[in-house]
């Protein structure tokens, strides 16, 4: 017989990584006319998921990251952060690959759900909040990494396996979350900044600027809609 823990964590970490699947799955079947205003609605996705990611910096890795380590830890966290990332985009582009949207999506779903796996092991409140906000953040994701994915030439079946093969990274990272990060405060707090920094240089890097549209400044409002998302969960939870 499993314990309460532990089927909180198996449900909650499978919620917040299904997510991603489902936000590819409804970029498969979305198709609207006109063709505007499809557009519109790519965009606007497109910078949703860039506000949640903000919030997820802002509101969840950055706060939860520094209560554990000291100033200057933080600061070579951050800054090492934004330095692999920047690595990172410069061999994506040499590459020419289309996966900056699922390098995005993945580096802050990891280290959210083990840090969720952390706060349900420790029985700290909070758990059941931070897990919507994952998923909140991943539907959006999803469908961006899957246009994007699909614009670079990779099938749409192929796309949607490896999409429910990250989801399932979900109670995998959320379990080494539980048993080995719940007492290693410091570690979890390196690992958040980073990730923190890392998303915000793809963020300005590759989403923002995808969320521009020549004749039409609507979209952007999506990434105000994204962050404010994750703002009213910290206040509710506040």
């Amino acid at each position: 017989m499993l314990s309460e823990p532990i089927v909180q964590l198996i449900l909650l970490t499978a919620i917040a990584g299904g997510a991603i699947p489902v936000g590819g799955w409804i970029a498969s079947v979305e198709s609207i006319r006109p063709q505007w205003l499809e557009e519109e609605l790519r965009h606007t996705v497109i910078a949703f998921g860039g506000g949640a990611l903000m919030s997820a910096v802002a509101l969840v890795l950055v706060p939860e990251g520094i209560k554990s380590i000291a100033i200057w830890e933080s600061t070579i966290a951050f800054v090492s952060g934004g330095l692999v990332f920047w690595g990172l985009q410069v061999w994506l582009d040499r590459s020419e690959s289309s996966s900056s949207q699922l390098v995005a999506m993945l580096s802050d779903f990891i280290p959210e759900v083990i840090a969720l796996g952390a706060v349900i092991a420790t029985g700290e409140s909070g758990a059941l909040l931070l897990a919507a906000i994952i998923a909140l953040q991943n539907l959006p994701e999803g469908f961006n990494s899957y246009r994007e994915l699909l614009s670079g030439g990779l099938m749409r079946g192929k796309i949607l396996f490896w999409f429910t093969a990250a989801a399932m990274l979900g109670p995998l990272m959320g379990a080494i979350g539980y048993f080995f990060f719940a007492e290693q405060p410091r570690v979890l707090g390196w690992m958040q900044v980073f990730a923190a920094s890392g998303i915000l240089y793809l963020v300005f890097e590759d989403i923002a600027p995808q969320a521009r549209l020549k004749n039409s400044s609507l979209p952007p409002l999506g990434a105000v809609l994204g962050f404010l998302l994750g703002l009213i969960g910290k206040m509710l939870e506040g």
